[in-house]
């Protein structure tokens, strides 16, 4: 089974109050971006797939890893190397949370790294969301979307939304989420990833001071597009921008080429523009 989880960019983040759990209540629009998105392959332990020899071929180096109870094997491919442990991936941590409350057959899972790390696009919550759904299918789980997301919920605040994977609005840490209608059909979107910076969300949060927008967001998303350079804001901007000055110039860019919202999606570092059509 072959899936491709795709990134997402946030349309205003609000960071609202700190919660006594230590994280913090939030407030965003969520919106798929299917243009840069990984490759995800898993099969039953025993299936033969080419998929291996290909990654050998395309990448040289993989990180590979086997489970301590040997039900999973996992392997991942990154372009600029994998510095993390692929046990500790979160479709890694994905299969051992079903596996927790299901039979779940030994499998094996291919991870072609595409999307940036360190960029708030959710590329490796978009793996842990995919990698849910087709573990459950594979095991023959019929697990309904709302019980996926509640699952998803558990490995990161953003994943539930990719098991839904259309606009959503977000509240809570991020898990609790809402349709929301937005058409952005009549507009050109563009992701830039600027080369050699990345945030972790830790480095994000620091410095930031929560509160109250003047303006609700979902207010503010449903007021015409040219009125959100104005009204239509990223908490994280500020301290981000503040560190990384260059993506500052980034987001500018995108303006004086013609965009009529930009902004840095979640913690950064990737930036976007909505532009007109041609």
């Amino acid at each position: 089974m072959i899936c491709y989880p795709n990134v997402k960019i946030n349309l205003g983040l609000h960071v609202l109050r700190r919660r006594p759990d230590g994280f913090h209540d939030l407030e965003t629009l969520f919106v798929p971006y299917p243009e840069i998105s990984d490759c995800l392959e898993v099969i039953p332990a025993d299936d033969y797939s080419r998929t291996l020899a290909l990654l050998k071929e395309r990448y040289g180096t993989l990180s590979q890893a086997i489970s301590p109870d040997g039900k999973l094997m996992i392997t991942i491919a990154r372009k600029e190397g994998v510095d993390w442990d692929p046990l500790k991936d979160l479709t890694a941590k994905a299969y051992a949370l079903l596996a927790a409350d299901f039979d779940l057959p030994p499998m094996k899972l291919f991870l072609e790294k595409r999307s940036p790390v360190g960029a708030g696009l959710g590329g490796g919550s978009a793996d842990a969301a995919f990698a849910l759904r087709a573990m459950a299918q594979l095991a023959g789980l019929d697990l309904s979307d709302a019980t996926l997301a509640a699952y998803a919920a558990r490995l990161g605040s953003d994943c539930a939304f990719f098991v839904y994977n259309r606009p959503m609005f977000g509240s809570g840490r991020g898990e609790v989420l809402e349709p929301f209608a937005i058409d952005l059909s009549q507009y050109r979107l563009e992701v830039v990833v600027p080369e050699g910076i990345a945030v972790s969300t830790a480095e994000a949060y620091r410095g930031i001071t929560p509160r109250i927008p003047e303006k609700a967001l979902r207010e503010v998303l449903r007021q015409d597009i040219v009125t959100w350079k104005t009204d239509l804001g990223n908490d994280f901007e500020k301290t981000v921008f503040a560190v990384h000055p260059a993506l500052a110039q980034v987001k500018a860019a995108l303006y004086q080429r013609g965009a009529l919202y930009a902004a840095m999606s979640g913690s950064g570092s990737a930036c976007f523009g909505i532009f007109p059509k041609d």
